[in-house]
Order: C-alpha cells, then structure tokens, then sequence
C-alpha cells in the first residue's frame, strides 16, 4: 500500500518555483483552476471562497493548488481550511470532545490527516474512528524515529489509549493489531525500512498479559515482509539468522521464506 499524497501536502515547507512547472499539460480540476491566469482571478476572491472552492476538489491535488503561489501555500498551512474541510467531510467530527490518554488530538490539520487515515487506510469495520487515524499516526511517526522505543511500548500505549477511551482490552487489542498491520504494509521499500523491520523481528519476546501481548499476526506480516519484498537485501548470514528466529515463533515457516 502506498502513502498517500496528503502526507506530502503536510510538510511545513512548500516550494511552488520547484513544482509549478510540473502541472503543465496535466488535466484535472486543479489545472483547470490554474490555467489562463485564473489563479490571479480567483485570488481576488475573498479567503473563505476560495477555501469552498479548495476542499471541493479531489485531496489527491491539494498539493499542486497549495503550490501555485505563495498565498495559496499559506491557507493550506492555516487551520480554516482544515477546519472547513472537516466539517464538509465528517460533520460529526466537529461534536467529539478531547479524549484522555497518551495520544493527543492535535491541529485541525493534525485531525484532518487523522480521519482521512481512518477512512481509507485502517478498517475498523465500524464508523470512522478518529482515535484510530491519530494512533496510526503516532505509530508511523514513532517507527521513523531514529531511536525508536521497544515495539511492546508503543503497543502498550497504544493499548491503554483505546482502553482510556471505553475500549474493551479485546477491542483494543483487535484494533492495535489492524494499526500495526496497516503501518507496516504502508512502509515504503527501502534500506530504512529494511533496517526497521530486522529489528522488530529480532526483538525479544515480551511475556505480557493480554491484551498487551504482541500480535501474532503482526510478527508474522514482519517476517513476511523481510523474506519476501527484502530478501534480496540480506547478506548470507544475516538472511540465516532471520530465518532461524521465524522457525523459532512459526512452524512450520511458509515455504516462500526459504531460499536466499
């Protein structure tokens, strides 16, 4: 599963020298609006229009409209467009009151992200969560740290925030599974994330009690993972290594893991 373009939309920093030339010849309702110096006429408009006009249009090409100018950059950087998009989105969301626990709400872009994950990465199977959309963030964040913290913590935590917010520790622990397992098929395929999944697999096992227990179907979706989409990346030894702690948790081990 690939990231979504919205994850680049939401770096602080946006270059419209660099990419406007880009749009040039591309059809869509974005270019349409940035052809013809239109992006001069509509600049006339007041900010709120122009914000109705924005989240009208498909998220996937928010990140070339935000680049046409320098004004347009910054009410993407702003809050009043987030907040309205929301509300046109999931109008619901506007009546959730903060929730206890570790993970925080954040901005209305922070919320926007959030319950745009909850929508199209993570199925909870029930109406969209924005907790869920927060969690998967904080866990994708915490993954891409250079020191990352032992994977039972960020599974605890993650544990204890569905918890503090009603969740039964069966649901709790059902939903962190889902987060962890939509993260991981997000991953980009690259040395980083190579690196990042030898050392969950090579992590210890941690003998906690339900339902902060590791999930079964998470350590097997790293291993998979590993011999799989980087099996090519393993010296000899490393790749041997790898293959004797999975025949340690899973047998019999897939016979798509063997061979190197």
């Amino acid at each position: 599963m690939s990231e979504l373009p919205l994850f680049h939309l939401l770096h602080p920093t946006l270059r419209p020298p660099l990419i406007r030339p880009l749009l040039a010849g591309a059809i869509s309702p974005a270019d349409r609006i940035m052809t013809d110096r239109s992006d001069a006429q509509i600049g006339r408009l007041p900010e709120h229009l122009i914000v109705e006009i924005f989240i009208r249009l498909p998220v996937c090409e928010w990140l070339q409209i935000a680049c046409v100018n320098k004004n347009w950059a910054s009410i993407f950087q702003g809050e009043y467009l987030w907040q309205t998009a929301i509300a046109r989105n999931w109008p619901a969301a506007g009546l959730r009151k903060r929730w206890p626990g570790p993970i925080p709400r954040g901005s209305a872009r922070r919320r926007f992200q959030a319950l745009y994950v909850s929508e199209n990465l993570v199925q909870s199977g029930e109406e969209i969560d924005e907790l869920v959309g927060h969690t998967y963030l904080y866990l994708k964040e915490q993954l891409e740290r250079p020191a990352m913290p032992p994977s039972s913590i960020l599974h605890g935590t993650i544990i204890d925030q569905f918890i503090a917010c009603g969740k039964t520790g069966e649901k709790a622990h059902d939903l962190a599974s889902k987060i962890w397992l939509a993260v991981i098929d997000g991953l980009k395929e690259n040395e980083q994330t190579f690196l990042l999944l030898k050392h969950l697999a090579r992590e210890g096992e941690f003998f906690l009690p339900f339902p902060y227990s590791r999930s079964y179907k998470v350590l097997w979706r790293v291993f998979d993972k590993l011999f799989t989409d980087f099996r090519d990346c393993f010296s000899g030894a490393d790749y041997l290594d790898a293959l004797s702690t999975a025949k340690s948790r899973f047998q019999p081990v897939p016979s798509t893991w063997l061979g190197h």
